[in-house]
């Protein structure tokens, strides 16, 4: 029974706080981006983007994600001016119209630099700091949260043929050196939020793994995000589309979640609302997990 129960983790930086130890918290997904994998080409509009953002935050999304860079994969990498015309845009208007943090995705530090000056106020780096050297001093220097993402390889090469040895000890000690490498650079302990990295460099056991041991994650002593989104496991247990997986993005969640998630990364955020509340419940009355809902 402990091991479902979560660790209580409170954020608080600049002008925003999240208590993590109250319920699960609900992250947003938008790729101004023309072939994200889900929906690509959906938002790559400034106002379509907006407007989904909007949405997001009225619907009861917690956290904006925004990134202006397909990591599917295969995918190939966008240059730097590109990949700011598609975010800084959205990010300004969407600073100004919602209260909720919003999180640039990008592994760019120049990128995180100039979202954080328009509004940002997180970094959701799947590198874990490692592709650009400057990151983590942008990072450090802001006083911001940043997640730190489990990837073997790149977004070019991660799928091809994806091996481990000991698929959970192997994410834990990446984690760690990433958690210990980030503290160096003077990322303050208190603000790293970690994930194991659903998708990334993993084949359909591996993600399913994942989420079944998601517990042993909770030794590193940092909060844990899940993002399980439409991802191709789903359609493999499914046999469908990218667009037909919320409700195979819902069950997946919501074993996250009794596993001890404290953030979730979902496309469709008012069907996470309602099962989060579920679940969250069922923790609270099952384990004795204390939760304000």
């Amino acid at each position: 029974m402990n091991g479902f129960q979560k660790k209580g983790f409170a954020l608080e930086w600049g002008n925003h706080s999240l208590d993590l130890s109250t319920r699960t918290h609900i992250m947003g997904v938008i790729n101004v981006t023309p072939d994200s994998f889900s929906d690509g080409g959906l938002y790559l509009q400034e106002d379509k983007a907006i407007e989904q953002g909007i949405a997001m935050a009225r619907a009861g999304a917690d956290l904006i994600d925004i990134g202006g860079e397909s990591t599917r994969p295969y995918s190939e990498a966008v240059p730097c001016d590109k990949e700011m015309d598609r975010v800084i845009p959205v990010i300004e208007a969407l600073s100004r119209a919602i209260k909720i943090p919003i999180s640039i995705d990008t592994c760019k530090a120049e990128v995180a630099a100039e979202a954080l000056k328009a509004g940002a106020s997180m970094i959701n780096d799947i590198s874990a700091l490692r592709f650009d050297p400057e990151m983590a001093k942008v990072a450090a220097g802001a006083r911001v949260p940043v997640i730190l993402m489990h990837m073997k390889g790149t977004p070019r090469d991660m799928q091809i043929n994806p091996t481990y040895n000991d698929l959970i000890g192997e994410i834990l000690a990446f984690l760690k050196g990433a958690i210990k490498r980030a503290a160096k650079a003077g990322i303050r302990k208190d603000l790293i939020i970690i994930d194991p990295g659903i998708g990334f460099g993993k084949d359909f056991h591996h993600n399913l793994e994942i989420i079944r041991e998601l517990r042993r994650f909770s030794s590193l002593g940092m909060p844990i995000l899940l993002g399980p989104s439409r991802k191709a496991f789903i359609g493999h247990i499914l046999q469908n589309q990218p667009h037909e997986r919320d409700t195979g993005t819902m069950a997946a969640i919501s074993a996250g979640i009794l596993n001890g998630a404290h953030i979730v990364r979902v496309h469709n955020v008012q069907m996470a609302v309602e099962t989060v509340k579920i679940i969250d419940e069922i923790k609270n009355k099952v384990y004795g997990v204390r939760y304000k809902v």
